[in-house]
């Protein structure tokens, strides 16, 4: 298992913090991992899946 960091994930999803962290609130992206008092991170296979389905829900 792999946790991205927010500039790791900003890479893939091309998003604002700002708008993953609405995304998330809403349950529309995966949650992020607390890994400390100041450091966040996301699970890599979670945010490959969802960007997956993405992909699929295109027309």
């Amino acid at each position: 298992m792999r946790i991205l960091s927010k500039r790791q994930l900003k890479e893939l999803v091309l998003y604002s913090p700002q708008h993953i962290a609405r995304l998330e609130k809403a349950d529309l992206f995966p949650k992020r991992v607390q890994l400390g008092p100041n450091r966040v991170g996301w699970v890599e296979d979670e945010v490959l899946e969802w960007l997956k389905r993405r992909l699929e829900d295109r027309k």
